[in-house]
């Protein structure tokens, strides 16, 4: 049974910083390509940061600059570290799991997700 599991989230002030865990369980966590998306109310699920199997991030323009994605394989744990955020990034943050075919990446080929953890920049 594979779980993934955020934590993390909370309330910040614009310009401070921000650490979201995804700590999975039930497979081998190394050998899937992994990804970070949100949603905000009233919004559509966008996409933020992909890494694959070999620890190579992958940005979208929401996060380029400012957010960085890394995992611990050890640890069976993903991370997005959050730089100096704004309030449009304000949203439920979900990561994902198996989201990558022929060396993209996408929310549609995902087939394992967290439930999710809420930012909130104000």
């Amino acid at each position: 049974h594979v779980q993934l599991v955020e934590s993390g989230g909370g309330s910040v002030r614009p310009g401070g910083s921000l650490r979201l865990s995804c700590t999975a369980s039930g497979y081998r966590y190394a050998s899937y390509c992994m990804g970070w998306f949100r949603q905000a109310p009233g919004s559509e699920r966008e996409a933020v940061a992909s890494i694959s199997t070999d620890g190579v991030p992958t940005y979208t323009d929401a996060a380029k600059g400012r957010f960085t994605a890394s995992k611990d394989n050890v640890k069976n744990t993903l991370y997005l570290q959050m730089n100096s955020p704004k309030p449009e990034d304000t949203a439920q943050y979900y990561c994902a799991a198996d989201c990558c075919r022929g060396g993209s990446w996408d929310a549609r080929w995902c087939e394992y997700w967290g439930q999710g953890t809420q930012v909130t920049v104000s």
